[in-house]
This record gives C-alpha cells, structure tokens and sequence, in this order.
C-alpha cells in the first residue's frame, strides 16, 4: 500500500531492492505491486512492475513520479 512507502526519505527512489531493503517485501517473486490504500505524505519515484490506478494518483498528486518497468 501507499502507506507503508512513508517509510522513506523525501526524494527517494522506491523499488523492489528498497522495499526489500526496508523489510516491507521479502521476496520479489511475480514483480511488485503498489496499491492504492492509505495516504502517502513523501514525494517518492516509484519503479516497480504494477501500480494501481488509485496508488498512482496519490503518488502523483504530491509530486512524485511512477514507472512501470
């Protein structure tokens, strides 16, 4: 979820190595997947495989940036 990518710092990229970095995955297994629950308060680029439409409008809506890989 969104939620837990408060987790970095401002202007961090966020991809499977860094979610896994932080603990918040344990294995990259079928790609990674962002969705759209809670709020996020950090602008972040995230790079992952799927994102939903809703967790892209929030990253989006403060400024961040998402590429699908």
């Amino acid at each position: 979820n969104v939620s837990a990518l408060n987790a970095f710092e401002d202007g961090a990229v966020v991809n499977a190595a860094a979610l896994m970095e932080k603990g918040l995955i344990k294995k990259e297994l079928d790609g990674v997947k962002i969705l759209g629950g809670g709020e996020l308060q950090k602008k972040l680029t995230v790079s992952v495989d799927k994102v939903t439409d809703s967790a892209k409008e929030k990253i989006e809506a403060i400024g961040g940036k998402v590429e699908v890989k």
